[in-house]
Formats: C-alpha cells, structure tokens, sequence
C-alpha cells in the first residue's frame, strides 16, 4: 500500500466534501478529481477503456467521469464550413475517482485499475498523486462547458488582417477587418462593392484569412 507524508495528508484533508457532477467544481470524500499523462493521440482510447472497463468490472463506487476537455473550431474548406475539435490538454485525461481510503491511503484496486489501463504513462503529479485543487477543477469543467457551447474559429484574427469571405452573397470577395466582436463571434470586414469600401458584418467562419 502506498502512503503519503503529513504534510501531503494536511493538503489532502483541507478538501471540500462536497457533491460533484460535470459542470461544477465540487468533490465529494468519494470521489475527486485526478489528471492523468497519456500517450498523445490515445486520449480517447484511453476514455473509452477507463468507461467500458469501469462497467465490466463494476466500479462504479471507484470510478465516475471521464473527461478530456476539447474546443470546436470551424474554418472554411474549399468553401464550405468544417468544424472539428481540437484538445486543450493533448496528452492529458481528467478522472473522477475515489483514489483513497478514510486513511488516506491509496486504494490498490483503483491505482491498478488506472495504471494498467493501454496507453496510460500515469499520474501527472507523479506515483503520490494529490486531488486536484478546487480552483483547478472549476476551471477544467469551465472548458469542458464552454467547448460544448460555442464554435471558435480555427485561425486567430487581427484588425487589419486581410481575408477573404468564403460563403454568402459576398462569396469570395476580398476585405480588410475593421472590428472583431468575439462574443458574437463576427468581424466587420470591409470589402470592395462596385468599386466602392463597404464594411459588412460576417461571422468568423465565414472567412478565411489571406497569408
């Protein structure tokens, strides 16, 4: 059995025992949050084990939700729109887990379970990992929110930056931004319309910048 020092046990013990699902920063004495160091490129095949294995084995008790926080981003591809997730954290798997007893002692079973999952390297903090701090976990599950809500364009914009409008009845007109509203996700580009500067409203994966 693994043990920890005082001083990582008084870090441990200072931990809110709240009630967690997805989408709040709360943990419970069961159940809190741990990162994991994963292959890159293997995280999903990692998520989908850790599930699958969780429920052959009835864990359930051990075992809660697996996350690895993406963004959707969209650009214009041979004119049309495409969106795809890119991750936030590539190598990394967040899980929710009771990785302790009423001792603080890490639980065999769950420490075996994760380290023998394919394509796991291991914790991230190391063979003594700690539940990650509130604070940590209200802003991962943030990310995980925001990524699941909004669409952000692939390519980052400027004002002054020249693009050219890849869908809608300005199609492939070329204009310079003037504004960038990114709660809306729109820009104001001006473009030439009969030989004449006119800005127009478009929204981010309506454009493609010019290199």
């Amino acid at each position: 059995m693994i043990e920890v020092n005082d001083k990582e046990r008084a870090s441990v013990a200072q931990q809110s025992p709240q009630e967690t699902r997805l989408g709040t920063a709360s943990t419970t004495a069961e159940q809190q949050w741990y990162s994991l160091h994963v292959l890159s490129g293997q995280e999903a095949k990692v998520k989908k084990s850790i599930e699958q294995r969780a429920k052959i084995e009835e864990m359930g008790d051990l075992i809660g939700q697996v996350v690895i926080p993406v963004e959707r981003v969209s650009e214009i591809r041979r004119g049309k729109k495409v969106e795809a997730e890119r991750k936030l954290f590539p190598g990394y798997v967040f899980v929710q887990m009771k990785l302790r007893d009423e001792k603080n002692k890490i639980i065999e079973k769950t420490w075996y379970f994760i380290r023998e999952t394919p394509g796991v390297i291991g914790f991230a903090d190391g063979d003594n990992p700690l539940p990650m701090p509130p604070d940590q976990v209200e802003a991962l599950l943030r990310q995980v929110r925001e990524g699941e809500e909004k669409v952000i364009p692939k390519v980052a914009f400027a004002v002054g930056d020249r693009v050219r409008v890849g869908d809608g009845p300005f199609l492939n007109s070329e204009g310079v931004i003037e504004e960038i509203d990114p709660e809306k996700g729109k820009l104001r580009v001006s473009v030439s319309i009969f030989g004449r500067s006119t800005p127009v409203d478009l929204e981010y994966w309506q454009v493609e910048k010019i290199t």
